[in-house]
């Protein structure tokens, strides 16, 4: 019997690799059909993955369309070349010592309550979710989610999400759970404490492969992982057998580049792109480099609207990230209820898998817009939104907690945190936020 390894299996690959072909404009339509014949026939797991092998091999010759190359490239200076002429800004000084560790630790709170909101539902569906919480009374979400009153018919139906998806209920939690939306953040501050802001996408691999147990991560960095172990260099290690090369895994690493760059997103944006580049091509880049730079923005900004704009200025006006933010942008405007917003995000982007960065993004602006700053209405609605759920909710809290600073962050989310964190990192587990929050105003300079 074969070894079953998710995300890395040739016959899950190719399965993935088809639609990832399919979204950057390309007819792979024999390709589709031949792949369907074979399964079809039912050959053994060994025929089928050497079959698997070569249509992979095939797929990763296909040229991208002359459009998709111009409008979204994946080099520093070619995304530069796209975007308006933005000079760095120098980190804001603060005069009171201690607002910048407060908006730092309101980043890191937020960051982990989102995540802790939406973990227990993670897979779920946007139609299961309010099944779930409407048979409790606990729709629309005003609290963390809780199984109390749920039918057990439901939650045989829906069951909670299998990493830690019980201890991130309500009457469970103690902390902040393992997640690898949380350590992400971490796994960059260690980055950023030994190399330095200098250090370079082969930097980030090797921290990987010292901190972070393989099956701890998912999709696009588990094949970076591996193609790492193999000696593959970036960008290689985001090329060779990837079709998760532009899902939602780079967008979740993206927050301490803003943080350690405060006011000054251009800076931010260009570490956010060395770590991204390990990973992911394209859109997978750009939803780094966007949330990375909103968050540096949020230090001198407050208006959620005008970080998004800010956000646009440092990824390519011509892709696909871009035009989804912008739909929904001018979608806030038409569209006051924002259930019925969702409905638009969903007919309009519905077609990218569930951890696709462009989807994801395009709800977590969405609710960001529609949250009008309050932390609790935007970590809410990103949750009762769908797809994936534990990263939109971090990536909203983070935003919003980075905006508001700790000391303005409601106590019924960030009490129950006790402010510890479990982490499957190497040196990082049952951690005080409080004390990374410090370790990350240690790496802010000049």
């Amino acid at each position: 019997m074969s070894i079953n390894i998710s995300w890395i299996k040739p016959e899950d690959l190719v399965t993935h690799e088809l639609r990832q072909r399919a979204e950057e404009g390309l007819d792979i339509s024999a390709y589709r059909q031949h792949w369907e014949q074979l399964v079809n026939a039912g050959g053994d797991t060994g025929t089928m993955r050497a079959a698997a092998k070569q249509l992979l091999a095939k797929l990763s010759r296909l040229r991208a369309p002359a459009t998709l190359e111009e409008n979204e490239p994946s080099g520093w200076e070619e995304i530069q070349s796209k975007c308006p002429e933005r000079p760095s800004e120098a980190d804001i000084v603060f005069s009171d010592p201690d607002s910048l560790y407060d908006r730092i630790y309101g980043g890191w709170l937020g960051r982990s309550a989102g995540c802790l909101l939406g973990k227990p539902v993670e897979k779920i569906s946007r139609e299961g979710i309010r099944e779930i919480l409407t048979s409790n009374q606990t729709w629309p979400l005003s609290d963390y989610i809780t199984a109390r009153g749920i039918p057990e018919e439901l939650l045989r139906r829906y069951p909670w999400n299998r990493h830690s998806g019980k201890e991130s209920l309500r009457e469970n939690i103690v902390c902040m759970t393992e997640d690898d939306d949380m350590n992400y953040p971490m796994i960059n501050l260690w980055v950023l404490e030994n190399y330095g802001r200098d250090f370079r996408s082969e930097d980030v691999a090797e921290a990987w492969l010292t901190l972070m147990p393989v099956l701890a991560c998912f999709t696009a960095e588990r094949v970076a992982y591996l193609n790492s172990l193999a000696l593959l260099s970036p960008p290689q290690t985001a090329l060779v057998n990837n079709p998760y090369r532009e899902w939602i895994g780079a967008q979740i690493r993206a927050d301490i580049w803003g943080w350690v760059c405060p006011g000054d997103p251009r800076r931010a944006a260009a570490l956010a792109w060395r770590d991204a580049r390990l990973s992911h091509v394209r859109n997978g880049i750009y939803g780094e480099m966007f949330f990375a730079a909103l968050i540096a923005a949020a230090f001198r900004l407050d208006d959620p609207a005008q970080l998004l704009l800010e956000g646009l200025q440092y990824i390519p006006p011509g892709s696909r990230l871009a035009h989804a933010v912008s739909f929904v942008i001018d979608l806030h405007r038409r569209e006051k209820v924002f259930e019925a917003a969702v409905d638009q995000i969903y007919r309009r982007f519905g077609h990218y898998h569930w951890v696709h960065t462009i989807n994801n993004a395009a709800l977590v602006a969405a609710a960001l817009l529609y949250g009008k700053g309050d932390f609790e209405t935007t970590i809410c609605s990103v949750v009762m939104g769908g797809w994936d759920t534990d990263s939109n909710g971090a990536t909203a809290g983070s935003v919003l907690g980075t905006l508001l600073g700790a000391r303005r962050l409601p106590g019924k989310w960030i009490d129950p945190l006790n402010d510890r964190i479990r982490s499957s990192l190497k040196g990082f587990d049952n951690s005080a936020v409080s004390s990374l929050a410090q370790r990350t105003v240690r790496q802010i300079k000049d």
